[in-house]
């Protein structure tokens, strides 16, 4: 069987920790990357994981293409600190691992996604997907500071089974998190963004909500869907806003 680096990104995550180390115990080393976390994840890290190491955080594909090259294995499992391993999953890539196919250097992951409490069926998160489990020497992560995808030298292939995921807190907290993200969203569409127009504070916002909500089938989800529709408007309008203050230098 082919060994197994578990990789972990944290900040803050003493809520999650022992969960999702948990959930990776089948791996041979446990390697977590910490961003200098103040809460004590940090701490209960080293008491749980195979190796601890830390960083000043910039941006997620920045973290992680910091932390691939010091993984001790060639496949890598890299799992959110709001994520899980099921079972299944587990029982998957022990599989796989026994017999690699010699061309395949990475798989998809499907993500079962929860919000506020509820499994999310539609509102455009029915189909999400990661690329997770991969080969070291073969993969890293595109340089966006949001929604940074694996680019793959080679064949990509896709498991059966989900991670559980659940990016739910508090909704306070969801929203801060979102904010954060428009501001890193504005930054990656400035080179790629011409003048701006009405068109980006009113028609994309209102797009946004409409794609979730009525052609993702978002209301099928009921208050949640609702909630998740208003929430991708909001963050598209407060994406142009905050490059709009950007250009400006008034951030």
């Amino acid at each position: 069987m082919q060994k197994l680096t578990a990789l972990i990104p944290t900040g803050n995550e003493i809520h999650n920790i022992e969960d999702v180390i948990k959930s990776v115990n089948f791996a041979d080393e446990i390697l977590i990357v910490d961003s200098f976390s103040t809460d004590g994840t940090y701490e209960k890290s080293l008491d749980l994981a195979t190796n601890v190491i830390q960083r000043n955080y910039e941006y997620s594909a920045s973290q992680k293409n910091w932390a691939i090259p010091q993984a001790k294995h060639e496949w890598i499992l890299l799992v959110d600190a709001d994520e899980r391993v099921t079972s299944e999953l587990k029982q998957e890539i022990i599989s796989l691992l026994k017999e690699p196919k010699k061309d395949v250097v990475a798989y998809w992951i499907g993500r079962e996604n929860h919000f506020m409490g509820q499994k999310v069926k539609y509102s455009g998160w029915r189909n999400d997907k990661v690329i997770r489990l991969f080969k070291r020497d073969y993969c890293s992560y595109e340089d966006k500071r949001v929604h940074s995808e694996i680019i793959a030298n080679g064949k990509v292939q896709f498991l059966q089974n989900k991670l559980y995921h659940n990016t739910y807190v508090t909704f306070d907290k969801y929203i801060e998190k979102m904010n954060r993200y428009a501001d890193w969203q504005a930054r990656d569409y400035d080179k790629r963004t011409g003048k701006l127009t009405p068109y980006h504070f009113i028609i994309k916002p209102f797009w946004g909500f409409f794609k979730h909500y009525i052609l993702q089938s978002g209301f099928r989800d009921g208050v949640i869907g609702l909630t998740i529709g208003y929430i991708q408007g909001y963050v598209v309008f407060i994406r142009y806003v905050k490059l709009w203050l950007l250009r400006r230098n008034l951030k």
